[in-house]
């Protein structure tokens, strides 16, 4: 490979890497497809730009080709890295879980143009195990007692004694 395309090839690595790790997968894959395009398949490097594809493939939404371009790796000259292609493989291939509905929280949509009024914060207690859960109302700030109940003050002269004793009788 030639410096020129080395260049190349490291920009478009690097910023389909950083691209990945920032959730931006579209930008990703161009950019490592166009590193793979530079770097020959039989190579560790080629290689590795190879699985990050793989796995920003899988994390657009991509299924096939994630799985196409592992099984293509699983060929590779390299042991290791045949091994792991099959390991991303079978990650890659194994059936999704269902989630019970009870561990999901849902996110109210905020696009409504609400945004201005004021909204109460609702938390949901558990009763019993064949009850259904129960909406507490929304709690009046105005109503909670914020008076100063003179502990503080208490607990610090107590402390300030506690100690003063402590070097009197050392």
């Amino acid at each position: 490979m030639s410096q020129k395309n080395q260049e190349k090839f490291r920009e478009f690595y690097q910023i389909g890497k950083k691209a990945l790790e920032n959730g931006k997968y579209r930008a990703s894959i161009a950019n490592l497809e166009s590193a793979r395009e530079l770097v020959g398949f039989s190579t560790k490097l080629g290689a590795e730009v190879q699985m990050l594809l793989a796995t920003a493939y899988q994390a657009a939404g991509k299924k096939q080709e994630a799985i196409a371009l592992c099984q293509e790796l699983t060929s590779h000259p390299n042991l290791l890295i045949r091994q792991k292609a099959k390991d991303v493989l079978y990650i890659i291939q194994a059936p999704e879980l269902q989630r019970p509905p009870e561990w999901m929280s849902e996110i109210p949509d905020l696009s409504s143009g609400e945004q201005n009024k004021a909204q109460y914060i609702t938390t949901k207690r558990k009763k019993t195990q064949n009850k259904k859960d129960e909406e507490l109302p929304p709690i009046d700030l105005s109503q909670v007692n914020t008076e100063d109940n003179q502990f503080i003050w208490f607990a610090l002269i107590l402390a300030v004694l506690t100690i003063g004793g402590l070097i009197w009788l050392s």
